[in-house]
């Protein structure tokens, strides 16, 4: 047989596997072409696939991520780079993001056909990600800046398109801030371990000393010592039986101590009420009446008494309609219908599936095993293998469909700034005009916060002391787009709201999540949906700079597991880029935000499927689709 059928991509992909191994001065390492998101380990490297076509940009891409991986497999030691890594996130992005432009700085140095192949891998990303867009340096990331600063000087050549942009919205501050520090830098690019602690005092000098955590190279023995030291200064001053606890704090974790704390108060709570009823006349109690106990706090979160919120004063839960003037919003609608009109047909032909495969459940059903009625084909086999059983009929019926509600929460980070916000309001709004058609109602939600990096909950804190691990420490911005009642044609101009600069920040998931059930909870239909949709985990730097690095995490899988557990509510979720599986029982990934509206027809239409085989099938899917 001919080879006309092999795929005209595999000479360039076996090529382009063989020379990364080479670039990497590993023979042994594994490269793989995959739809999935480009990684590595420790001895693969998944590259971006390379289709029958190979264009130009598929084939760039490709070559540019080679690269990087290669370099950062060659010149990158995870020992030392762990060893110096800081712990808050804020500081560990920025070391991350310098890390990765020394490694591939030092390639280029060596290599230098590899920068111009890297310079491609990052002009796509930072175009995909929409940096050629933003204005202000508060919409920028910080450390993708640093990184892409340390890059142009260490390299001395110009940055893509859009990395350009955030570069020199960030530049000025960095460059007043750490440009002493920066000087150094041409002389110990190469030596990882002098870089590491180069980085740490840039993160310094930025403002985010307090999360570097302690000092790597300081000796395990003066460490022992200070906390001896501590611990006695603690223990002196106070004999009145305090000890004990001070002990167990200094010794336990911040989460730990909290969770003592908590116990602690509600035992002294239970023991003054019995004292107080059995010291009875004893107590002195002014005009007869019992002294008014004060009523315990309420826990912030239902699925875990232990989550913590510094403040909640500067939280809002608002409409879209007041976050912008009606001729804004019109003007931000239009621009999401341009997005919409390349979609128009395919998002079209989703929907009218969706409405027809909705509108076949509510309408009819069948009824089997009659004595008259339609002939049922399919049970006549049996009669075949026996003729004396009798014929089998099929009666059709109206069916009762249950009142239904369901809610959509779009994830507003800024991380999903651009393509991928864009298709997540266009979906949003397509699939509430055709669930109301068919007379489910939809509820429209957002979530991000109201600043980066804490906003007024931080100075608050910073104002007050510094408590530590105070929980959440930013602003929450709960965004309701389109409440559950409010038709279709008044809540449109809304969802274009999601296109405002500047209104995609940070996402806690977690609370979101658990703010989104409580409305639906609350709904009085039979039926009630909740869809997720997020691109990440909960990441908000200011309050994981000072809590542990799980805090956030933590609680959003304790929220889902709460709703999960009490099955009042069917949660599902999609992934944009990133695997949601590992939180949600029911979801399903997506490499491409293209993917998403043919994603949300078929998990929204596998919820009303009739075959309980079916459903499981589709809702439980935990692959990337």
């Amino acid at each position: 047989m001919s080879k006309q059928n092999d795929n005209p991509a595999d000479p360039f992909k076996k090529a382009l596997a063989e020379a990364t191994k080479v670039m990497a001065a590993d023979p042994d390492l594994q490269v793989s072409y995959s739809v999935d998101p480009a990684g590595q380990t420790n001895d693969s490297i998944r590259l971006p696939q390379v289709s029958r076509r190979m264009t130009r940009d598929e084939v760039l891409l490709a070559r540019g991520t080679a690269d990087a991986f290669a370099l950062r497999h060659k010149y990158h030691d995870a020992g030392t780079n762990n060893r110096y890594a800081p712990q808050g996130q804020m500081a560990r992005d920025i070391y991350d993001a310098m890390e990765t432009a020394r490694v591939e700085a030092v390639g280029a140095r060596h290599m230098p056909g590899t920068a111009k192949n890297i310079d491609a891998k990052i002009g796509t990303d930072a175009l995909r990600k929409g940096y050629d867009q933003i204005t202000q340096a508060a919409d920028a990331p910080l450390a993708t800046a640093a990184g892409y600063l340390v890059r142009q000087l260490a390299t001395g050549r110009d940055l893509p398109r859009g990395a350009d942009n955030v570069m020199e919205l960030w530049r000025g501050f960095i460059e007043e801030q750490a440009g002493g520090t920066l000087e150094s830098l041409d002389a110990i690019l190469e030596d990882q371990q002098a870089f590491a602690k180069l980085a740490r005092q840039v993160i310094t000098d930025l403002g985010y000393g307090d999360q570097l955590g302690d000092d790597p190279d300081g000796t395990d023995d003066d460490q022992e010592d200070e906390a001896e030291s501590g611990d006695e200064d603690e223990n002196e001053p106070d004999s009145t039986g305090d000890d004990d606890g001070e002990d167990e704090e200094a010794e336990g974790t911040p989460e730990q101590s909290q969770e003592q704390q908590d116990d602690a108060a509600q035992a002294q709570v239970s023991m003054d009420d019995s004292a107080e009823a059995e010291m009875g006349d004893e107590t002195e109690m002014p005009d007869g009446e019992a002294p008014m106990e004060p009523p315990a706090p309420q826990p912030i979160s239902d699925a875990d008494p232990d989550y913590k919120v510094y403040t909640t004063a500067y939280d809002e839960e608002i409409g879209a309609a007041d976050l912008a003037e009606p001729a804004e919003l019109e003007r931000l609608r239009a621009y999401l219908d341009q997005q919409l009109e390349p979609l128009k047909g395919a998002v079209s032909r989703l929907a009218n599936k969706l409405q027809r495969r909705l509108q076949a459940k509510q309408n009819r059903t069948w009824e089997f095993d009659r004595e008259e009625g339609i002939l049922d084909a399919g049970r006549l086999a049996r009669v075949v293998a026996s003729p004396t059983t009798p014929l089998s009929f099929k009666v059709e019926k109206d069916m009762e469909f249950r009142d239904t509600v369901v809610t959509l929460l779009l994830d507003n980070s800024g991380s999903m700034r651009g393509r991928p916000i864009s298709i997540a309001a266009i979906c949003a709004d397509v699939m509430a005009r055709t669930l109301e058609r068919c007379d489910v109602k939809v509820e429209i939600l957002g979530f991000t916060t109201k600043a980066w990096k804490g906003g007024q909950s931080r100075e608050e804190w910073l104002k007050d002391g510094r408590e530590p691990t105070p929980g959440r420490l930013n602003d929450l911005r709960h965004i309701i787009y389109k409440s559950a009642d409010a038709p279709w044609r008044r809540a449109r101009p809304n969802l274009g709201l999601m296109m405002k600069e500047g209104l995609l920040k940070e996402n806690i998931d977690g609370e979101a999540l658990e703010w989104a059930y409580r409305r639906v909870a609350g709904r009085p239909e039979q039926r009630k949906v909740l869809m997720v949709i997020s691109d990440g985990a909960p990441v908000d730097d200011s309050t994981l700079s000072v809590n542990p690095a799980n805090y956030l995490e933590k609680h959003l899988r304790d929220v889902i597991a709460m709703i999960e557990k009490r099955r009042g509510v069917e949660l599902t979720a999609i992934g944009i880029g990133h695997d949601v599986t590992r939180y949600y029982d029911r979801a399903v990934t997506i490499t491409d935000v293209e993917q998403l509206a043919g994603a949300m027809t078929e998990q929204l239409a596998s919820l009303f499927d009739n075959d309980p085989r079916k459903r499981a099938r589709v809702l439980g899917m935990r692959r990337v689709a």
